[in-house]
């Protein structure tokens, strides 16, 4: 009996641990990501329910035959893992505008398209304001085709952000 009773202790107490950990109500910072999400993006996320988040990006490209903007927003459930490390997973979309320079000539082509995305990843929380994440991103693009959008695409990315 006196076991039994230990066991119930411990995975109340253990529960109380897993359920004591809260997402930072606000993030903001850096998200740097593959080619296909645009190099770098400005991030914020903004909590809205205990274990929910929203997560905003806006990232730049300026490449040699390349330019586009790419805003991108997300819905996310964040599940704890072990002390401060957290995983998450959400769905979303977005829109993106590029313009393309055709080589050999003094043409370019402009697209701008609507592509739905997922997410999942994992993230650290300091005990100081800080929260690093990695996170897949797969991407599937509407658009005319003109920069090869109506495909899937996985964007990897490297977070950084400033909790408050």
């Amino acid at each position: 009996m006196k076991k039994l009773v230990l066991v119930i202790v411990v995975f109340m107490g253990s529960f109380g641990i897993i359920k004591a950990q809260e997402i930072a109500p606000n993030a903001i910072g850096l998200r740097l990501g593959d080619s296909e999400g645009f190099g770098a993006s400005v991030s914020y996320q903004r909590a809205i329910l205990e274990h929910n988040r929203l997560e905003f990006d806006l990232g730049w490209r300026n490449g040699r035959n390349l330019r586009g903007v790419k805003g991108v927003a997300l819905f996310q459930w964040i599940k704890p893992l072990v002390n401060d490390f957290n995983w998450y997973f959400g769905a979303g979309g977005g829109l993106s505008s590029v313009t393309i320079d055709i080589r050999g000539t003094n043409d370019n082509v402009t697209d701008t398209f609507g592509f739905i995305a997922g997410d999942i990843g994992v993230e650290y929380h300091f005990d100081f304001p800080l929260l690093l994440s990695l996170d897949i991103r797969p991407e599937l693009g509407f658009g005319d085709d003109v920069y090869d959008n109506d495909n899937l695409d996985f964007d990897v990315g490297v977070g950084v952000r400033y909790t408050f």
